[in-house]
């Protein structure tokens, strides 16, 4: 359908409001939400619970087997660097299992976050299909880092650490993977479009340093339209 974004990126600091945005947007009546945010029936590609599954898995082997640990270290670490790209590379390859039987009318959503000690967006975007990123538009929510680091604490919950809402990062990880964050460089040039190689994706900036996310609502729905509706023109303009 030509009124509806075929494939949305939401990047963010970790609790910006990534989540919140997508719980919103999947409340919504499909029609509501196809007329006022241009988005279909969502398919969200995440990449927190492969991350999540792969320390599972480091802890079954290291406890129950007695084997070593495959992808993480035993103070949550990963073993290698290249394993966030290797995350990417895992989002991209389900969306393209996805896109290969998806219906129309569908949106697919592609979210994760990226700080300068994990490699940042600049290096993430590499590792993404060029076929998505030919359909890509992509939402980016601003926060500080001081803003950030107090929703993680906030939403700590040590009961469901592999809740997509509840979990949370000790402040040294905080400090070390995303204190510095490269969505600014990346963007900088050029107000409207994202410069990846040969590709020219849409982006807007959708400001919640006041954090509009965590209460939801109307007030949400109201800034999120007005930021989705101008990354309709430059797709549009495109």
């Amino acid at each position: 359908m030509d009124s509806l974004f075929p494939t949305l990126i939401i990047n963010a600091r970790p609790a910006a409001g990534k989540s919140e945005v997508l719980a919103y947007l999947n409340a919504l009546d499909d029609r509501d939400r196809a007329q006022r945010f241009h988005i279909g029936n969502m398919q969200v590609f995440d990449d927190f619970p492969i991350l999540w599954g792969w320390f599972e898995e480091d802890d079954l082997l290291e406890r129950v087997f007695h084997r070593p640990r495959l992808h993480t270290t035993s103070d949550s670490y990963f073993r290698e660097d290249d394993y966030w790209h290797l995350l990417v590379r895992r989002l991209g390859l389900n969306y393209e299992k996805w896109h290969r039987d998806a219906a129309p009318g569908a949106t697919a959503v592609i979210e994760f976050s990226r700080g300068a000690g994990s490699g940042g967006y600049a290096a993430a975007y590499r590792h993404l299909p060029p076929a998505l990123l030919d359909t890509a538009s992509v939402l980016y929510i601003r926060v500080s880092y001081e803003e950030s680091l107090r929703k993680n604490r906030r939403r700590m919950n040590p009961e469901r650490l592999d809740s997509i809402l509840e979990h949370s990062l000790p402040d040294d990880k905080m400090e070390r993977l995303y204190r510095a964050d490269d969505f600014a460089e990346l963007a900088a040039g050029d107000a409207a479009f994202l410069h990846l190689n040969d590709h020219r994706v849409p982006y807007v900036i959708f400001d919640n340093e006041d954090d509009l996310t965590t209460a939801g609502g109307e007030p949400l729905g109201e800034r999120l339209e007005t930021c989705l509706a101008d990354l309709w023109e430059r797709r549009r303009a495109r």
